[in-house]
Parts: structure tokens; C-alpha cells; sequence
């Protein structure tokens, strides 16, 4: 079964968050959530998650995903962690897949993870995505890198991450289930 960690930052965008890992566990992903600190996160509008680990506790071999959601101040705050950005770096040098949504693809930017790669991110961003070539697109795949745009991208964006980790097929069905309609 594949795994995928999600990171949470203080700010971060809760759709995003959420959505996302609400699509890979309903495809049987095991998906953990990792704070940057112990305890509570607070997203963007104040609502609590608790994460099922911190990020110390995350190394890439044990995983086949690093998820980024976005959000301000949450992009920054996980910009603004080395840990996040060796982690981000760990990853990508292990060759696993790397995905960030709406003002995340910054931290894949400053790990040097977009670098001449397609990529998308919520427009006010485009200019800062390090050496990608920006896409209008609300999901951008390019190898072991996934990029979306934002809060109303985030369930295609989960469904793209079931979609490369385990099948078309699955997505697919998850995509029925939950009644999601979208080209």
C-alpha cells in the first residue's frame, strides 16, 4: 500500500488539507498527517487539526509521497522550516514524488524541485516557482512532480496523486463515488 505524509504549517488552507487527504484515504492510501511541532495546527480560518505525527518523525524511505497543502501563512511557514525543505529534498533525490497545491509549489521551488519542470500554483505565484514553466492548468503532472492551483483544484489534485500511486482505475472510481464531475 502506497504511503503519502501530508505536512501541516500553521495557516495552512484547510479545503486543501482535507480534501486531499480524505481522497487518499478513501483510496486506501495510508496517509499521515505531520505537523511542524506537537499538538494542534491551525489553518488559515482557525479550525484545529491534529496531526498523527511532527515532522521529525517523517524520513523518505518510509514514505512514496511528500503533500504539501497551501494557505497563507502556511506556504510560508513551511517555506520558512529547513527541516521542510531537506525533507523536500530527501525526496526528490530518492526519486519519489514530491505534490504541493495553490502557494506551496514555493517550497519546491526553493528545494530546487521545479527546476526546469512544468508546474502550476495559485496565479499570484507564477513568478515564484523557480526555473518552472508556469501552466494555467488546475493540476500540473511533470515525472515525480505534482503542482495544483488551489482550494477548488484540490479534489483533482487528490485524485491525481491516487491516479500515480496506485492506478487510473481507482481514481477513477473514487471520482464516481464522490461524485465528482471534471474533465
Amino acid at each position: 500500500m502506497p504511503r503519502v505524509a501530508v505536512l501541516l504549517a500553521e495557516g495552512f488552507e484547510e479545503v486543501e488539507a482535507i480534501a486531499i487527504i480524505d481522497v487518499l484515504r478513501r483510496a486506501g492510501i495510508d496517509t499521515v498527517i505531520a505537523g511542524l511541532h506537537s499538538g494542534p495546527v491551525s489553518s488559515a480560518r482557525r479550525v484545529n487539526v491534529i496531526p498523527d505525527t511532527v515532522i521529525d518523525t517523517v524520513k523518505a524511505d518510509d514514505f512514496d509521497m511528500l503533500v504539501l497543502p497551501g494557505g497563507q501563512p502556511g506556504s510560508d511557514n513551511l517555506n520558512a522550516d529547513p527541516r521542510v525543505r531537506e525533507l523536500v529534498g530527501s525526496f526528490a533525490q530518492k526519486g519519489k514524488f514530491t505534490g504541493a497545491i495553490c502557494a506551496a509549489p514555493i517550497v519546491l521551488a526553493g528545494a530546487g524541485v521545479l527546476e526546469g519542470k512544468r508546474a502550476t500554483s495559485y496565479p499570484t505565484y507564477k513568478d515564484k516557482l523557480g526555473g518552472a514553466r508556469y501552466e494555467e492548468k488546475s493540476v500540473v503532472v511533470d515525472g515525480k512532480v505534482l503542482t495544483s492551483m488551489g482550494a477548488g483544484t484540490a479534489l483533482t489534485f487528490g485524485l491525481a496523486i491516487v491516479e500515480k500511486l496506485m492506478s487510473r482505475e481507482k481514481a477513477q472510481k473514487i471520482k464516481e463515488s464522490m461524485l465528482i464531475h471534471y474533465e
